[in-house]
């Protein structure tokens, strides 16, 4: 997703969407220590996704 969708939706939403992004962050450093992991750039894309919306958040506090 980009920026722009997750502005447009709630706090409780974007808490709930990083909290998701956390665990599947977690379950795939999993998979890559046990070598099942079948593409290593989906753990760079979901930090980055993480980021994204802890931004916003910010933004939205700050506003």
């Amino acid at each position: 997703m980009k920026a722009e969708q997750y502005r447009e939706m709630g706090a409780e939403e974007l808490v709930d969407k990083c909290d998701e992004l956390k665990k599947k962050l977690f379950e795939m450093r999993s998979q890559s220590v046990t070598e099942t992991l079948e593409n290593s750039k989906s753990i760079r894309d979901t930090r980055r996704e993480i980021a994204r919306i802890l931004t916003v958040i910010h933004q939205k506090e700050n506003k």
